[in-house]
């Protein structure tokens, strides 16, 4: 079973760079405080941490 992601955005993506917000929007996060469900993947985990000091991260068995 493949472990899974919950990623909540925690901080707003206004004043951040247009890559950033791409990326935002690419996973799924629309809004502050908004939260979606991933699978834990070499491509996700990339995303993250272009984003990292935007979101929060937690694994999900």
């Amino acid at each position: 079973m493949k472990k899974k992601l919950k990623i909540k955005q925690v901080k707003s993506g206004i004043g951040a760079l247009k890559k950033h917000k791409a990326t935002l929007r690419a996973l799924k996060l629309t809004r502050h405080q908004s939260s979606t469900v991933h699978d834990d993947t070499p491509q996700i985990r990339g995303m993250i941490s272009k984003v990292c000091h935007l979101v929060e991260v937690e694994e999900i068995k």
